[in-house]
């Protein structure tokens, strides 16, 4: 027997599932709490608790994560610093160090002037110890990348930093977008490359020899060492893991699937059986990328997402923390502080500090790990000195200190991994009701009885007020999601947003109600939907899935997706000349800018390099039984009919490379560490 491993590592658990490849029966399951402390432990939790499985029958392993992702969302990474030229960059962007330098190009390929090199070596030297990796992004770099090239030659031959180039992660224009690709996929390059470790680790531990594919965030697979060095191109990969999953499991051609994790809700169409993918990019957490990927809507609601009470109010966060119900189970001093909590006053609070970072009383903070090269400050080393053996809430350290809980930087902690936030969310709200118990329902009972009172309503009200509240929110991001999809539009008037919430809360208004129904069947996938999903298709007038195994719907997808890689190319006659039959042109790759006498040249020398390129790509990817295939798009403009058949504005050339992921015995597979 051929079997597969599937592994989806999410914000809460890890979920494995033995697939027959044969027939894609699910063969055997599992779930364990995820680890963010050691991944491994939680993958070894998950792949133990699938019982006995014959090891050597195991082919293949794949990956699917929401790691990624839940980090851009939620704001976290290592330490970046970024280096342009050639354009500023105007936008609000996640990085510690930035500095601009003469260099670019014109949109034609033509260099600006020579790039800085001296200005940017300086530059590295001063930042070099206080980053973890460095990205690079110069203007019109797709259409040539030397000055790019040139910084990372530097850069790599003189210090030992991971170097991101934009142009190595797309061919799309739009400065911005590449600029912001190649800062998130340096920050990701720690936390995807400790994933794949992790999961290394475990399968050597489980005498699993098979190759190891990750899931990108298109839905095709990718080796371990191109994980590592675009892990920005894992951003969605467990969505798009379970749209592969959705449709294996029920078969589904057409259907909306609503994946809910502990961190976020993924919303993504099925059209033909296969997920679409979004033209211009990925966008998470309200920053547009260039990374091709499944077209799905990520936002921050989740079974972990943050409840936050402010003057009576209760609020519902993107920030991931530790549900209290869970960590009461691992940590037995949490439940003695909660029964101390009761008795606390309420602290009115003020109405500009931003929600991530309001204090609630009964939130904990618990050690993580220690991150390389920063520096902590004097509150900062009290703070995880506390908290390394047991957790405790910022009010019990500023009892003994006397410092102020707001004078403890734990959101900055908390980016860079350093530390855990332990709070009420709405798997707590369901526990304290006893809708859905698995852990400690004693201490989500404590902590509701007590936000209970400061909202001065019974615990029941305030549980379901929760409940409710994340159920309007899946309702709302659905409607969006289907909303863009017919018109292609993001941006919401204050009159949608009304008739929205009118439909998701179905509450009428002074003189008016408003419906909506969907016409798609919804997918659920994840394991806290039967508490959510019923009330949403209800809401939205349309018929539920919950198919058997979708609590481990993305492990599903991870293991029955296909290697795809793929290279653009553009070709442009010389201005003027697109009148001639073969006029000279100018070709554009990701590895260059080349000139040529005719069309036909350029189109043989792309159509080679491109052939050659992908095929290597997917042979780096693990690929096996690869086929190619090229497509061009002449984009003409009309001149006059005297002119034939007009002006040749350029050529369009995408060449792609489909194949399997070679499994064990196949061919030898070496993995190095």
């Amino acid at each position: 027997m051929d079997l597969g491993l599937g592994i989806d590592t999410g914000g809460t658990y890890t979920d494995t599932a033995l697939i027959d490849l044969a027939d894609g029966r699910v063969i055997a399951k599992a779930k364990a709490l995820t680890t963010r402390n050691d991944l491994s432990i939680g993958i070894s939790g998950s792949i133990k608790n699938l019982g006995s499985i014959p090891v050597k029958d195991i082919r293949l392993v794949s990956l699917s994560s929401t790691l990624a992702t839940n980090s851009v969302v939620e704001g976290k990474g290592c330490r970046v610093a970024l280096i342009i030229a050639g354009e500023e960059y105007k936008q609000s962007i996640p990085v510690e160090h930035v500095v601009q330098v003469q260099g670019g190009h014109t949109i034609r390929g033509k260099a600006n002037c020579d790039i800085d090199l001296v200005a940017a070596m300086d530059f590295v030297k001063g930042v070099a110890n206080q980053v973890d990796a460095i990205a690079i992004s110069t203007f019109f770099s797709v259409r040539n990348p030397e000055h790019e090239i040139a910084l990372k030659n530097m850069i790599s031959s003189n210090w030992g930093i991971p170097v991101v180039c934009g142009h190595e992660l797309s061919t799309q224009l739009g400065f911005h977008e590449r600029t912001l690709t190649a800062v998130l996929n340096a920050k990701l390059i720690p936390i995807m490359a400790d994933l794949i470790q992790s999961v290394i680790k475990v399968l050597k531990e489980n005498s699993i020899s098979a190759p190891l594919m990750i899931v990108k965030g298109d839905g095709s697979l990718m080796g371990e060492q191109q994980g590592k060095e675009r892990p920005v191109e894992t951003i969605l990969s467990g969505p798009a893991a379970s749209l592969i999953g959705a449709k294996n499991l029920t078969g589904e051609e057409e259907a909306v699937v609503v994946d809910i994790g502990g961190t976020t809700t993924d919303i993504g169409v099925l059209r033909g059986g296969k997920p679409r993918l979004d033209p211009e990019g990925a966008i998470i957490g309200g920053w547009r990328t260039r990374v091709k990927a499944a077209d799905i809507s990520t936002s921050g609601i989740g079974g972990d997402s943050r409840v936050v009470v402010v003057n009576g109010h209760i609020l519902l966060g993107a920030l991931r923390v530790m549900p209290l119900c869970i960590a009461s189970t691992q940590y037995p001093r949490i439940l003695e502080s909660l029964k101390k909590v009761k008795g606390l006053k309420p602290t009115p609070q003020a109405t500009h500090i931003a929600m991530e970072n309001i204090l609630q009383a009964d939130e904990f903070f618990i050690f993580s790990r220690t991150v390389k090269g920063y520096e902590l400050s004097q509150n900062e080393k009290f703070l995880v000195e506390s908290i390394k053996d047991e957790p405790k809430t910022l009010m019990e350290l500023s009892e003994g200190t006397g410092v102020h809980p707001y004078s403890f930087n734990v959101r900055k902690l908390e980016e860079l991994g350093i530390i855990t936030r332990i709070g009420f969310t709405p798997t707590d709200a369901l526990h304290a009701s006893g809708e859905y118990v698995e852990y400690d329902a004693e201490a989500s009972t404590l902590a509701a009885d007590y936000r209970a009172e400061l909202c001065d309503v019974g615990i029941k009200e305030f549980c379901a007020t929760v409940k409710e509240a994340a159920i309007q929110k899946i309702a709302k991001e659905i409607i969006f999601r289907l909303v863009y999809e017919d018109c292609g539009k993001m941006a919401h008037c204050d009159v949608c947003n009304v008739l929205f919430e009118k439909m998701t809360t179905q509450r009428p208004g002074i003189d008016f109600s408003a419906d909506i129904r969907v016409h798609k069947k919804i997918i659920g996938i994840g394991a806290p939907i039967a508490a959510y999903l019923p009330s949403v298709a209800q809401r939205l007038h349309t018929e539920l899935l919950m198919p058997v195994n979708s609590d481990v719907g993305n492990a599903v997808g991870a293991i029955t997706s296909s290697i795809m890689e793929s290279v653009e190319v553009l070709i442009k006659p010389k201005p003027g000349l697109g009148v001639m039959e073969d006029p000279p042109c100018t070709m554009h790759s990701m590895d260059e800018m080349r000139e040529f006498e005719t069309i036909t040249e350029a189109t043989n020398y792309a159509r080679s390099w491109g052939e050659s390129k992908v095929r290597q790509m997917s042979v780096m990817a693990g690929a096996d039984e690869i086929e190619v295939i090229v497509e061009n798009e002449r984009i003409m403009g009309q001149i006059g009919k005297s002119w034939g058949e007009g002006l040749l504005l350029e050529i369009h050339m995408k060449v792609t490379a489909v194949g399997k992921p070679r499994m064990y015995f196949e061919v030898e597979h070496e993995r190095t560490d």
